[in-house]
């Protein structure tokens, strides 16, 4: 990337806002110009795909990220957005071998996000890099190297992300808007999506109306074994599993869990359930709203929570698969 001058950004606060969206123009036109075939074979792969897109990065570029997984979502290919920090730690148990992995990163070298990827592509999916390094760590494992290189920041010392993830943002924009023409997605099917014009009025829906109930979820004893914890995390593959006693919630196990046992250097074969859960797991009320359970899962950075009635009696779970609709409105019951 090229150092600016930064004497090109002086003047008054007019003069400098419109060089700064003409320096964002110029790092669009810059992106577009570097779109090859690379960008039809990764829309054909997207269009084709049958799980999710999971989507992934940090900082500004994770902010982003999330921008562009809810355009997604509400133009017909279902996404979620994955922190890497939590991937790493249990996350990537939602993560099946029919997704696809698109991991953003201007530098290519983030750590968290290079782990991410490589511990993704060992269960299968295919991985698309949004990066401005087309000779990076992540380039280099990536399926699909989109190049969103510009010729510089708008920041005058060339180091605050502003054009890169302008041009990120728009690239994102770009496999939106593909994939909703390539699907036929029409503007009914739009305001399928978008009741009434408003996302708000879709998330006053109770909890109840959106959530998995007990039947779909895996649940196990106190006293269950390593092997039968396994089992039961790998039979829905939701990432987790309960530990419950009748109608009481007693923890849960996440693969995360799971994985900071292996490293304690304990004989973890010996463990039992008990042993290995979180006790105590976040809940929320089968009469909360859709909202407040999606406030909840963006402070905490998590993607699910266990559902309990006005009696704290288990009565499911509410995934944040399940709030975006894996690209529709789902309801159970």
């Amino acid at each position: 990337m090229q150092s600016p001058e930064t004497s090109d950004l002086n003047g008054s606060a007019l003069e400098v806002a419109r060089k700064v969206l003409q320096i964002e123009i110029e790092g669009i036109r810059a992106v577009s110009e570097q779109l090859d075939e690379t960008f039809e074979r990764c829309v054909n792969m997207l269009y084709s795909l049958r799980g999710r897109i999971i989507i992934t990065g940090v900082g500004k570029s994770g902010l982003v990220g999330r921008k562009i997984a809810a355009t997604l979502t509400s133009t017909g290919s279902p996404a979620i957005f994955v922190h890497p920090l939590e991937g790493l730690h249990g996350d990537v148990g939602i993560v099946g071998r029919d997704d696809a992995l698109l991991a953003i990163s201007n530098s290519g070298q983030t750590t968290e996000i290079t782990s991410l990827a490589a511990t993704i592509r060992k269960r299968g999916p295919l991985v698309v890099a949004i990066t401005g390094s087309v000779s990076s760590t992540l380039a280099r494992m990536a399926d699909f190297v989109l190049d969103c290189r510009v010729p510089r920041e708008a920041c005058p010392h060339n180091l605050a992300p502003t054009a890169s993830t302008t041009a990120v943002l728009s690239i994102g924009d770009a496999l939106a808007v593909a994939l909703m023409i390539r699907r036929g997605f029409r503007k009914e099917d739009f305001l399928k999506h978008h009741p009434a014009g408003s996302l708000g009025e879709l998330l006053s829906l109770n909890v109840r109306d959106m959530m998995l109930d007990r039947k779909a979820i895996p649940e196990i004893g106190k006293a269950a074994t390593l092997s039968e914890v396994l089992s039961s995390i790998n039979e829905q593959n939701l990432g987790f599993t309960l530990v419950t006693s009748g109608d009481q919630l007693l923890g849960i196990i996440t693969d995360g869990d799971l994985r900071r046992a292996l490293c304690s250097g304990e004989k973890i074969h010996q463990y039992r359930s008990i042993d290995l859960m979180t006790p105590d797991p976040l809940t929320i009320r089968e009469d909360s709203t859709a909202a407040e359970a999606l406030e909840i899962m963006e402070h905490k950075l998590i993607t699910a929570l266990v559902v309990v009635d006005e009696e704290h009696k288990l009565a499911g779970i509410i995934h944040l698969h399940d709030l975006l609709g894996r690209g529709r409105v789902r309801f159970t019951g």
